[in-house]
C-alpha cells in the first residue's frame, strides 16, 4: 500500500471502530448507519491506494500499461508537431490508481500544466484538464505519458525527476481519486488492446513497438 494510503485511511478506521462502539451501547439504528458508511469510506480509501505487485511482461518490444482502468479512446493525432498515436485510459475511483513507465528508458522531459477538472472519461480532458506530462526514451523509442486529473482527483503525484532510469512497468506516481491516464506513441506501434479493455498497469500488454 502506498503509504498516504494510511494517513487517509486510518482516521476513517478509527472513526467507524469509535461509532461501533457507540453502537454496542445504544444499539441505535442511526449510529448502526454511520458505523455503516464511515466503514465502507475506510475500505474504499484502503483500497484505492493499494500497490499490488505485478507481473512484468518480458516480450522485449511489448509496451505496458501505465494504469489500471478501461481503454475509452485510440486515437491518432499531432503531439508538439509530429505524429503520434494516443491511447486514454479512464481511471475509476475503485481501481488501483499507482502510475508505471510503459517502457524501460530514461526520463528526459516533465511538463506540469494546471487546468480545468472535467470527467476525466471526457475527451477534452486529454487538453483541458490538470496535468503531469512525462516522456521516457529507451530502445523501444519514445514514449510520452500524461497524468490527468478529473473531476475529483486534484493532487498528482509523481516521484521521478529528468535523467532517472526506469525499468519497464517501474512505479512512477500516482493520481488521487480518479483520473485518466494517456499514452502516446509512435504511429507505427501496433496495438494490442480496443476502445472497452480492461488494463491493469505493469501487466497488460497495450501493443508493440517496433524499434
Amino acid at each position: 500500500m502506498v503509504k498516504d494510503g494510511y494517513w487517509y485511511g486510518l482516521p476513517l478506521v478509527l472513526i467507524a471502530g469509535g461509532l461501533l462502539g457507540f453502537w454496542l451501547r445504544h444499539r441505535s439504528l442511526f449510529l448502526l448507519l454511520v458505523t455503516i458508511l464511515f466503514a465502507v469510506l475506510a475500505c474504499l480509501v484502503l483500497n484505492f491506494f493499494l500497490d499490488p505487485e505485478r507481473p512484468v511482461p518480458d516480450e522485449p518490444n511489448a509496451l505496458i500499461s501505465p494504469a489500471d482502468g478501461l481503454v475509452v479512446q485510440l486515437v491518432d493525432e499531432e503531439f508538439e508537431g509530429r505524429p503520434v498515436r494516443r491511447l486514454s485510459i479512464f481511471m475509476s475511483p475503485l481501481d488501483v490508481h499507482v502510475n508505471r513507465t510503459p517502457i524501460a528508458g530514461s526520463i528526459t522531459a516533465i511538463t506540469y500544466k494546471k487546468g480545468s477538472f472535467r470527467v476525466a472519461s471526457q475527451d477534452l480532458a486529454s487538453i483541458e484538464n490538470e496535468q503531469n506530462i512525462f516522456t521516457v526514451e529507451g530502445e523501444q523509442g519514445v514514449v510520452v505519458v500524461k497524468q490527468i486529473a478529473g473531476l475529483l482527483a486534484r493532487r498528482i503525484v509523481f516521484w521521478k525527476r529528468i535523467g532517472d532510469s526506469l525499468a519497464r512497468g517501474e512505479r512512477v506516481g500516482m493520481i488521487k481519486f480518479g483520473s485518466r491516464v494517456d499514452v502516446l506513441v509512435a504511429p507505427t506501434v501496433e496495438w494490442r488492446v480496443k476502445v472497452g479493455d480492461r488494463v491493469r498497469a505493469g501487466s497488460s500488454i497495450l501493443g508493440t513497438t517496433t524499434s
